[in-house]
């Protein structure tokens, strides 16, 4: 799994809904036989490992506890999500801080209420044969990315801090076959491949990889996983949204405290994935699914926001955002950490 869960061009698209989102049809409430109101979460992708919280809670019946019935969507497309959310379709939406900002930019009404991995994942990932130890490494070599202008942004910036001329360095698009490029020895090394599952892939494969984190070689932090709400909704729904996330606390809690049967719901929801590299992915990125110290679950930084946001228009992603404002919100977090 990479970053072709990420948008691509179909973020373009976009734009062409934005007139009619406020007219789309409102999402109507549904009550179940117990009393809960029916609730629809779209993941950004297929459940996998980042979305252990989230089962965790579905099967300690913690959303259920909140009066929620959810729902958990796999996504048709990488472009559904947001534009999902952002019509009313759907009560919420996992995206990623780029595409939140990028859909904003073209005028969808959508806004970040919760993080849900709170740090970079991507990175640049390597194998000990392509020499490859830090940024300087990667002049002369060729790095795969799956076509997003921000991994190229992201390649840019960290070849910049690190003194490579970037005409040294060959960018390859991969699409989403970020690792078979590399294990095929297309490309010396991937950008856009998460160092959380990618990486601890190729681990339990024994082929030692080499990861360079890309907030650890020049790209500002930004928050990997965020929870999208409809901006239009917000106050019709926001006791909802507090009873998600609050909930989604309680479950993250419980996979804290026991890791191995809180993946379980996870494994179900998903037959495909591999036990083991799901506890191993799990127990790297739990830390991530919790909150800083001092912080409610969820927390957002908006200082960190401001300077991604800053950092993307540096980088000519945004034609329209000047800043972060209004892109994100703490108003609907639990009142304190876990």
């Amino acid at each position: 799994m990479t970053t072709l869960r990420r948008l691509t061009l179909a973020l373009i698209a976009l734009a062409a809904l934005a007139a009619p989102l406020a007219a789309c049809g409102e999402k109507q409430d549904a009550i179940g036989p117990d009393g809960t109101v029916e609730f629809e979460l779209m993941l950004d992708f297929f459940p996998n490992a980042d979305h252990a919280g989230i089962y965790a809670a579905q099967a300690g019946g913690r959303f259920r506890q909140a009066g929620l019935d959810v729902e958990i969507r796999q996504p048709a497309d990488p472009a559904a999500p947001i534009k999902q959310v952002a019509a009313g379709r759907v009560d919420l939406a996992i995206s990623y801080t780029p595409e939140v900002l990028r859909a904003r930019d073209e005028g969808l009404a959508v806004v970040a209420v919760a993080a849900l991995v709170r740090e970079p994942l991507s990175s640049i990932i390597s194998l000990p044969q392509a020499g490859i130890r830090s940024p300087r490494d990667l002049a002369g070599k060729t790095v795969g990315t799956a076509g997003i202008d921000y991994q190229s942004a992201y390649l840019r910036t960290i070849l910049e801090q690190a003194g490579v001329d970037p005409g040294r360095v060959k960018e390859r698009n991969v699409g989403f076959a970020l690792s078979p490029a590399l294990l095929t020895k297309r490309v010396d090394a991937t950008l856009g491949g998460f160092w959380n599952y990618e990486g601890v892939d190729l681990r339990l494969r024994g082929r030692d990889p080499r990861v360079i984190r890309v907030d650890d070689a020049g790209v500002p932090s930004y928050d990997e996983l965020v929870i999208v709400a409809n901006e239009d909704a917000l106050e019709r729904d926001g006791a909802r949204i507090r009873s998600f996330v609050a909930a989604l606390a309680r479950g993250t809690q419980d996979l804290r405290k026991s890791p191995g049967e809180a993946v379980s719901g996870l494994l179900d929801a998903n037959e495909d994935l591999e036990p083991e590299l799901q506890r191993a992915a799990v127990k790297q990125t739990l830390p991530l699914f919790l909150p800083a110290q001092g912080k409610p679950f969820g927390h957002l930084d908006g200082e960190r926001w401001q300077k991604f946001t800053a950092w993307m228009n540096d980088n000519d992603l945004l034609e329209n955002t000047p800043d972060a404002t209004g892109a994100f919100t703490n108003e609907y977090l639990p009142g304190g950490g876990l």
